[in-house]
């Protein structure tokens, strides 16, 4: 077990948006914030996920119709087709068939389609053009949901039952398809850990001698890091590094920690983060689901993340906000930034079809 855990960490409170595995790797460091250090994560905003593409491979795929990543200003999946909105006003589609060969490969075993740990969760799936869909599923997302809307920055309306009926479908068939991918990688002897869940004492049990060389071996190498970044976070060390590329590790794990493997989204999971019940649930607990839509506010779908994550911040609910930006230098690469402007948070609204280490700017949060 990691003893070597500074729990002196900030007291600043930080309201996140993130995908369904960021969310559960948020949802660890919470719950095991005594082995892994106080977490600043106070609000966690889930999106709705179905896959995450690779930018490397996007890159490559792109070239074959002599288009670069570099003049990609937006991108978007809508009606069976990926499209990129390029600088000079000018667009190009390809069919999401096509676009799937560069899922990243840990997509293909998520389990969740709706960000099921979250305190509340936003997607477009199941609302009119222009509203978002919302499940509430904390008290703490009801009293952000509600205060945002009492503040005008939201507003909400019933939502169909043609819509609820919808993303049921959607959700489950992900379930579907990726429980046949985990029984066919786990045929083939490459181990779905996250899959195997277990009580609390039996997980705990299980990766007390686990370190980043298991870490490596068991979920970045056979291709299931998600590159949240929740290792180079919890490392007490500071030895964890995500650059371009995959984990690494750059000096030696002391005896004891086990930090990197506790916090992956990816490695064994207790039954008090998920368990085999989500297989036939197709959005997990919640407390009501409604339509919203956020008119001063322009998003993909409505605007409604940027709407909560913005008034949580001007409320002071939370200091700041954990979003993905894009690039400076590469405009449609992905890019996590800790602001507590909401010009800033606007300005990184829109669906970011690609992975990034979001929990890296809080690692200097809690240097400073």
């Amino acid at each position: 077990m990691n003893t070597n855990v500074d729990n002196n960490q900030s007291t600043e409170k930080v309201a996140m948006v993130g995908t369904p595995c960021q969310i559960m790797a948020a949802s660890l460091m919470d719950d095991y914030s005594n082995e892994l250090g106080e977490s600043a994560i106070d609000i966690k905003i889930g999106l709705f996920c179905m896959e995450n593409f690779s930018y490397s491979y996007l890159k490559e795929l792109l070239k074959k119709y002599d288009m670069d990543l570099k003049d990609v200003v937006e991108c978007r999946v809508e009606k069976g087709r990926m499209w990129f909105y390029l600088t000079e006003n000018r667009l190009f589609d390809i069919s999401l068939d096509e676009a799937k060969s560069c899922m990243r490969k840990s997509c293909q075993i998520c389990m969740d389609f709706t960000s099921e740990g979250s305190d509340i969760s936003v997607g477009s799936v199941g609302s009119p053009e222009g509203w978002s869909t919302v499940i509430v599923r904390s008290e703490k997302g009801m009293e952000l949901l509600e205060k945002a809307e009492a503040a005008k920055y939201i507003k909400t309306k019933a939502i169909s039952e043609s819509g609820i009926k919808l993303m049921e479908r959607l959700a489950l068939k992900k379930k579907k398809e990726n429980v046949a991918e985990i029984k066919k990688r786990e045929d083939m002897a490459r181990p779905v850990l996250y899959w195997r869940t277990m009580p609390q004492n039996e997980y705990l049990e299980e990766i007390s001698a686990s370190q980043f060389a298991d870490l490596k071996g068991d979920v970045i190498d056979i291709g299931a890091c998600v590159l949240c970044g929740a290792c180079l976070l919890t490392c007490p060390e500071n030895i964890v590094e995500i650059n371009d590329r995959k984990p690494q590790i750059k000096g030696t794990c002391p005896e004891g920690c086990n930090a990197c493997y506790m916090a992956c989204p990816r490695t064994y999971v207790p039954d008090t983060i998920s368990n085999r019940d989500t297989e036939k649930s197709p959005f997990g607990d919640y407390v009501k689901i409604v339509s919203a839509q956020a008119s001063m506010f322009q998003g993909q779908d409505g605007g409604v993340a940027t709407a909560l994550l913005s008034y949580a911040v001007t409320s002071k609910m939370v200091d700041e906000a954990l979003v993905v930006d894009k690039s400076t230098s590469e405009p449609w690469k992905p890019e996590a930034k800790l602001t507590g402007n909401v010009e800033e948070i606007v300005k990184a609204s829109g669906t970011k079809y690609s992975a990034c280490p979001i929990f890296k700017p809080l690692k200097e949060l809690e240097s400073k």
